[in-house]
This record gives structure tokens, sequence and C-alpha cells, in this order.
């Protein structure tokens, strides 16, 4: 009986470890690889293992960097059962294709405009067909419940408090009268976030398998984050400008529209018209309302009682293409969130490259941005960058707001591990290299557990 880890040991995106018992293999999260193209190159590559030899795979969550992949994986041989939490199995079926016509609209292009020799015959990584077929692999999960999803392993989810469905994975395995149990945290949330419940942490664990992306630091007081939306707002109407908001589809811009409907007078928002510019977002709004039991008790009322909430009349969806041009001939008074939420693809680029040179405008960062992204280079003050292979001098004021980040910080993390009636043993995944180094730092000096930071390729005998 043994672990693995393979993906997120090494980087952030790319989520993927593996359990082995004496008779079964198990992955853990299929994740993309995002970041510079020589990263995401790495999504081409060969698995690491025999997707064939996977005898199931279980899923913490829908973003793309923990089920990117599956398609793949069918795609090279992989044909049993994935678990997930109901919620999950609706937004994958829009996620999942949506990524696959990402990919064929790239492969697309570039054999259009080959940048070298194999880019006139490149392929997707997958298509829209493999998407439907590994779509029909999910098997959705309450939480809670209890399931064998194999002999001699035991699956459980618990509410990670992240997006819609995200889940706290607890595998139980039973092996010659002996048993381990190993918990996974996928992408814990905040406590007291807007919209969804808290994080729960199991009761025990033998080996804790926990992500670490703002391990290293704290988010500001959400008065604060409040308050500072607002000055971003009010500053940007005097100047005359447009504010782009990069958001993932799922779950960031589903939370945004909230806060813009509770904050709606405080943050003068009728001066703006709002554009929420994302086929999938929209989607994935219809699908977070069709599951009430997981908001948490504010959004509940709010879902319930739709008289509490100020309508937000200036709200434009706008999922068709040509809608989508139509916002670029507006020079002053738009919010525009738009996808993806790195800056690595999708809509948001062709309103960054209207906007970006516009000392009057503004770009509002709200979550992770990973390494060889474009949203990482805008957050770290970079002042030109390349957008669809042409230079754009950043003259718009770029603002980090930390607070409204689905993860949780290191308080949030150790709250969660303090949650534990043992002590297991943690290892420390998915974060850049100080924030893991730091993030162990802090669970051996102040909760005193065993915690190690894994190398891909590392195993850990369980048994």
């Amino acid at each position: 009986m043994e672990l693995q880890f393979y993906g997120a040991a090494a980087r952030v995106t790319g989520t993927c470890h593996i359990l082995r018992t004496r008779e079964y293999t198990v992955l853990l999260d299929c994740g993309l690889i995002q970041g510079s193209a020589e990263e995401e190159a790495l999504n081409r590559e060969p698995f690491p293992f025999d997707p064939s030899a996977i005898d199931a795979v279980v899923l913490s969550h829908g973003h793309i960097d923990h089920s990117g992949r599956l398609p793949l994986l069918m795609k090279r041989g992989f044909r049993g059962p994935v678990y997930t939490q109901h919620a999950t199995v609706d937004l994958l079926s829009v996620l999942l294709l949506d990524s696959a016509s990402l990919a064929e609209r790239d492969a697309d292009f570039r054999r259009r405009h080959p940048a070298n020799r194999r880019d006139r015959s490149v392929q997707p990584l997958y298509t829209r067909e493999d998407a439907l077929k590994a779509i029909g692999l999910l098997r959705g999960m309450e939480y809670l419940a209890e399931k064998e999803i194999l002999p001699g392993v035991l699956l459980r989810f618990l509410d990670a408090g992240h997006i819609l469905g995200s889940a706290v994975v607890e595998l139980t395995l039973r092996e010659r009268d002996q048993e381990r149990v190993v918990v996974f945290s996928g992408d814990l949330g905040q406590y007291g976030g807007p919209v969804l419940r808290d994080p729960e942490t199991p009761f025990r664990a033998d080996v804790v398998l926990v992500e670490s992306t703002y391990g290293d630091r704290l988010h500001r007081e959400f008065k604060d984050t409040v308050d500072e939306l607002g000055d971003i707002f009010r500053t940007a109407c005097r100047e005359c400008g447009n504010i782009l908001i990069p958001a993932f589809s799922i779950g960031r811009s589903q939370e945004l529209l909230y806060l813009f409907a509770t904050y709606y007078d405080q943050w003068e928002l009728e001066q703006w018209q709002v554009y929420l510019d994302s086929p999938m977002a929209i989607d994935a709004g219809r699908i977070y309302w069709d599951y009430p039991a997981l908001l948490d008790e504010e959004a509940l009322e709010l879902r319930n009682n739709p008289s509490l909430l100020p309508p937000l009349r200036n709200l434009h969806f706008t999922d068709r293409v040509e809608a989508s041009r139509k916002i670029n001939d507006i020079r002053q008074g738009a919010i525009i969130i738009a996808g993806s939420g790195m800056c690595n693809g999708g809509r948001i680029l062709h309103h960054l490259k209207h906007n970006i040179w516009r000392r009057e405008c503004r770009v509002i960062i709200t979550g992770y941005q990973a390494e060889g992204t474009l949203g990482r280079q805008l957050v770290s003050g970079d002042r030109e960058v390349s957008i669809h292979g042409r230079s754009y001098r950043v003259e718009a004021g770029i603002h980090t707001v930390g607070g409204l980040s689905a993860h949780g910080d290191r308080s949030d993390l150790l709250r969660w591990l303090q949650g534990f009636s043992n002590k297991p043993d943690v290892y420390v995944v998915h974060g850049d290299s100080d924030a893991k180094i730091s993030f162990r730092n802090i669970v051996e000096e102040q909760l005193h557990h065993n915690a190690v930071i894994p190398a891909a390729g590392d195993r850990v005998k369980l048994l």
C-alpha cells in the first residue's frame, strides 16, 4: 500500500497523485498543467504511469488544474469510473467541453499560423468527442456518504468550501485486517467566505495531503477588501475608464456577481454597465442556484427571497461572440468580467488588448496567477506584455485583491489541519516553492506535525 506524488508536487497546477493497494490503483485528480508555453507543452507528454492500469479516479473538484486531463487519460487507455461530488458532475459537463473547444481552436490557429514545422500538423490535446466520453465516466456522490469504490477502498467526500462541489477526499484503505486513512484537501476555501459553506475537516487520518497556494501569507480582512474595491470603482469612474476583471468561470464569477448585488449601493455601481462575458460562467451560475443545500445561510436566504438583494439592472450576459466584440467599442463605464482567470486564454485577452494601454482603465486581479501566465506578469509589475504575438505597454492600473481568493490563506489552512483529532503525517503540495517551505515550517513549529514537501515521483509506504 503506497502513495505516489506526481502533478502539483513540483508546481501549483496539474494536480495528480496515485494511491496503490495490493490489488488496485486509484488516481487522485487529473489536472491540466497551466503556465508558460513550455509548461503547458508538458500536457502532451506521456503520463508517468499507465492510464489503462488505473482502476478508478477520484476528483476533488471541477477546476481545470484538477480535472482538465481527464479526457486525455481516457483517450490514452483509462476506462474506469470517475467519482466526484454531484455538483462537480454538472460543472464538468460544461467545463470539459469548453476546455476541448479551446484545445480545438488553439490547434486550428496554430495550423493556420504555424510558428514551426510541428505546428502545421498539430492536433488538439483532446476533442469535444473525447470530453463527452470522459463526462460519461463521471459518478456523482453526496457529501458525507461513504462508498466502497473498489474492494477494500472506501471513499467519502466532505465540503472543501472552495467552489461549488469542491471536496475534501477521505479514502480508507483496508488490507490484511489493517487500515490506513488518507485525506486529500483538494483546494480549501476561506472560512467565513461568501456564498459557500466553510471547509470541513475529517475526524482523523494517517496521512494528509494539503494544498499550500497561500500558505505563506494572510488575506486582508473582508471589510478592508470591500472598502478597497469601492475605492477602485470610484476612482475609475472619475477617470472615465473601464475595469477588467479576469475571473475563473467557475466560482469566482458567481461570487463577484453576488458581491456586486450585495454592495451595489456602497460601490455606486449604478454608474456602470456590468458585463459577464463568459458563456461557461453564465452556465455555471445557473448550476450554482440548482444546489441550495451547498450554499451558506446568507446566500441561501437570498436565493429563496430574491427581493432581499438589489437587482443588477445594469448586468449583461454576453454569451455570443458578436456581443463580446461590441464591448470593445465601449470607452468608459464598463466593468468586464471575463475568462480566463490567469489571462492565459479566452475573451479577457481581447479586452486587455483594447484597454491595457489606457491610463484611465483598471485591471482587478482576484485570484492566484501561476508562473508563466500573463496574469502573473501583470501582478509582478511588467510594463510591457505580449498578447496574441503583439507587444502592449501596460498603462492601466493593476490591483491585486487577495481578499476575494477562493483559496484559504495560512490561517485557514492551519485551522483546517487543527480539526484532526490526531497528528497525521502531512505532505505539503500545490504551492510555489516559497509558499510550500513557509507552510511546512509553520505546520511543524505550531502544530508539531511531521510535515514533508514531496518531489514529483516520490513514494510513501502506507503499510
